[in-house]
């Protein structure tokens, strides 16, 4: 009886560890790449036009809610990587980032 005990709870735990791996791996199809270019006459204002932008191409709902209180629910915005130039009306700067539903 001990026996039987020990084999249901150890497929208990590992039903549960592989429940977990699938939903890591269900989460992360939710998450996809975004890349923007912002432009600006500075540039912090050029990387808020690209964040601007990498929201806007996510959810219209999402980009409004961070306009007004800077949060985007239902979203998790990963860090954007930038690279910024200066030259023509100011500078340019692209970013990426991954953007996950939450």
């Amino acid at each position: 009886m001990l026996r039987k005990t020990s084999l249901a709870v150890m497929a208990a735990v590992a039903g549960a560890m592989m429940a977990g791996g699938l939903a890591t791996e269900a989460s992360a199809k939710n998450c996809v790449p975004k890349a923007a270019e912002g432009t600006g006459g500075t540039e912090e204002n050029a990387k808020f036009q690209v964040y601007e932008a990498l929201l806007q191409a996510t959810d219209w709902g999402a980009w409004a809610a961070w306009m007004a209180n800077g949060t985007t629910p239902g979203y998790k915005v990963n860090t954007v990587k930038y690279s910024c130039k200066k030259g023509g009306l100011g500078v340019t700067c692209r970013g990426q980032t991954t953007i996950c539903k939450l």
